[in-house]
């Protein structure tokens, strides 16, 4: 089976102090912070994994990590 790329969105209160948590964590391939508007930031969080593996795991242990509000995928793609 071959890799796949995972690229969440992950939306917290504080940026910063989230990123600093995930990448402690759960070690991603790339953590970036991008601008929405008027000061918002969002956290995007790319995870290569099997592609039997899901992103399932992923999602589900960046919600446990306290001050994250949301995350939904926001791309995903074979590599």
């Amino acid at each position: 089976m071959g890799k796949v790329a995972t690229v969440f969105k992950v939306y917290s209160d504080d940026a910063d102090s989230v990123k600093a948590r995930i990448l402690s964590e759960m070690k991603p391939q790339s953590i970036q912070l991008e601008d929405i508007a008027f000061g918002i930031k969002i956290i995007k969080v790319m995870f290569v994994h099997e592609d039997k593996d899901g992103s399932t795991e992923y999602e589900d242990r960046l919600k446990k990590i306290e001050g994250i509000r949301d995350v939904e995928v926001d791309e995903e793609t074979l590599i």
